[in-house]
């Protein structure tokens, strides 16, 4: 594909130097629809990116743009703060039949605000204000977000570097396999927790992801999560699962906890719930937890109404049949194992490893460095698709949920001749 030179002169000129997706694929994007996006001058791209996981039902998905559209068009109210809304009261209904009832989970929901990092932000402070702690452990690796509660819950030292001021109140803890399993399960938290030398006061809360997206694609075994749940109930902690990268499907169930059969405390919820890439985010709780005063915590965004329209139309089309749309993604994955097998196969000398679940795989390298050449080079043909890793040294396939497998195939045949052309 012969990509001439996009005019970025007034990005370059004009916007902040924070900007970093736009340096990896210089193009200047104009449409998009389905898993295709396509730049102003008619360059196709095949999408593996899938708005870092904003876009499960893909680009201007038609069901769910016709439900926007028609919602616009008859004058729906857009901002609504907290106010009490059709659209709102349909998507809580809807949220409540198909998502939580089906799975007998409990939960109250709270719209925290607009992103991800708002729904962490609001389960740190309920967990803390419920159990009276400031203390929150987190895990190796993990990312939870960018405002300073969520970075000092965050591993990544280069995010954590933008902070500016001290990160406090949290403590990391090993993610599984961090040792390689020389090492028991929790055998250093747990002598923290019991030890009163140990210098841990103790946590209010414990925050995992069941599948380190931006870490690397690190995947945590059923059963250990099932023994931080265990752990959690023994020491009087609650358990947050930050689900934002990894729910709504993106590992098969419609949350990633489902398949270890646990119940966390806190649910954080966000990208894909709205269906559309229009900004939402939830915090789920148990019922007992929701100590709240009217007003304690707001923001001016909570209420996007066009987002809880869409994702409705979201699930009514994608999870009225769960079954199903699991059932599809997981015959996804295993069409993308096949293909890593196979590129892994090919470069056994550069290929570290691959790990992923569901609509989420993470290819390594032994040489850090060359994921960043496979992405570019990958650009260079026509698919986007980024990397990550504590030093970016992992490409991370996160394709839409609805991508055919054709789609697939072809964007596997471009990593395997990107891995072939960048040695």
């Amino acid at each position: 594909m012969t990509i001439t030179q996009p005019d970025l002169s007034v990005f370059e000129t004009l916007e902040s130097e924070v900007r970093s997706y736009c340096r990896g694929w210089p193009a200047v994007f104009d449409r998009a629809q389905g898993s295709r996006m396509y730049d102003e001058d008619g360059h196709r791209y095949l999408d593996f990116f899938a708005g870092a996981g904003s876009l499960n039902y893909g680009h201007n998905n038609p069901v769910l743009k016709r439900a926007l559209v028609d919602y616009l068009m008859r004058d729906g109210v857009t901002h609504g703060l907290d106010m009490s809304t059709v659209a709102k009261r349909t998507f809580l209904q809807t949220f409540q039949d198909l998502v939580l009832r089906p799975r007998d989970l409990p939960y109250k929901v709270m719209f925290p605000g607009p992103t991800g990092t708002n729904a962490v932000e609001a389960a740190l402070k309920l967990a803390r204000k419920v159990k009276g702690r400031e203390a929150i452990v987190s895990f190796t690796n993990a990312f939870h977000g960018m405002s300073l509660g969520s970075l000092a819950v965050t591993g990544n030292a280069f995010k954590r570097a933008g902070a500016g001021i001290p990160l406090v109140h949290g403590t990391p803890m090993p993610f599984d396999n961090y040792f390689e399993g020389q090492i028991p399960d929790f055998l250093w938290f747990e002598r923290l927790l019991e030890d009163q030398g140990s210098g841990l006061n103790k946590p209010a809360a414990v925050i995992v992801e069941t599948v380190q997206g931006e870490g690397g694609i690190n995947v945590a075994r059923p059963e250990w999560l099932r023994a931080l749940k265990a752990l959690c109930e023994r020491q009087d902690m609650l358990l947050i699962v930050d689900d934002i990268q990894m729910g709504c499907g993106r590992t098969g169930a419609f949350f990633s906890f489902e398949e270890a059969g646990i119940v966390p405390d806190i649910v954080t919820v966000s990208k894909s719930i709205s269906g559309y890439g229009l900004p939402m985010s939830l915090c789920l709780f148990r019922p007992e937890l929701d100590v709240w005063e009217p007003g304690e915590h707001n923001g001016t965004f909570r209420g996007n109404n066009p987002a809880f329209v869409t994702a409705t139309a979201a699930l009514e089309t994608y999870w009225a049949d769960g079954a199903a749309m699991e059932k599809q993604t997981r015959a996804r994955g295993e069409q993308i194992e096949q293909g890593l097998i196979s590129i892994t196969e090919e470069n056994l000398a550069d290929v570290k490893e691959y790990r992923g679940r569901g609509l989420v795989w993470g290819l390594e390298f032994h040489e850090k460095a060359r994921a960043g050449r496979v992405a570019a080079r990958a650009f260079e043909l026509g698919l986007l698709i980024e990397t990550s890793g504590p030093e970016s040294e992992v490409v991370k396939l996160l394709p839409a949920l609805t991508i055919t497998p054709e789609e697939l195939d072809e964007g596997l045949s471009v990593i395997a001749r990107a891995v072939r052309e960048t040695v």
